[in-house]
């Protein structure tokens, strides 16, 4: 074989094995929405949860949220997004004034930010409960 030919099968060789990852990170990808989709929003009972500062997180592949939620008699108080990775979608942070305003996690996502609002519902449950 020239050099020629063996330029070209490293070439494929690369090609090709970057196409096998991009096709494993997209199905990650979708597996971890997949799962996102079917979690089930927590119910929390407020007259429960002492008074406090609590954290909470939720994560899946290329979405991850970490907040502190504290509570004073019986009531949110305020939401703190102490990190969130929303992958290429919408951030949905502004849910968390919902949240406060509704006392609830049970509330409608952020339109054209579905998946980040959930996980941040989600990590807000997780802290709560």
């Amino acid at each position: 074989m020239n050099k020629r030919y063996k330029i070209l099968i490293g070439i494929s060789i690369v090609l090709i094995a970057l196409v096998i990852t991009i096709v494993l990170v997209i199905n990650e990808m979708n597996d971890g929405l997949d799962v996102l989709t079917a979690e089930e929003i927590p119910t929390v009972n407020l007259l429960t949860v002492d008074d406090g500062t609590y954290l909470g997180s939720y994560s899946i592949p290329l979405i991850s949220v970490e907040v502190e939620v504290t509570v004073v008699n019986h009531e949110i108080t305020e939401i703190i997004i102490i990190e969130h990775k929303n992958g290429q979608g919408e951030d949905g942070e502004m849910i968390i004034n919902d949240v406060i305003v509704e006392q609830s996690i049970d509330i409608d996502f952020i339109s054209g930010a579905t998946y980040s609002s959930k996980a941040i519902l989600l990590a807000i449950g997780d802290a709560l409960s």
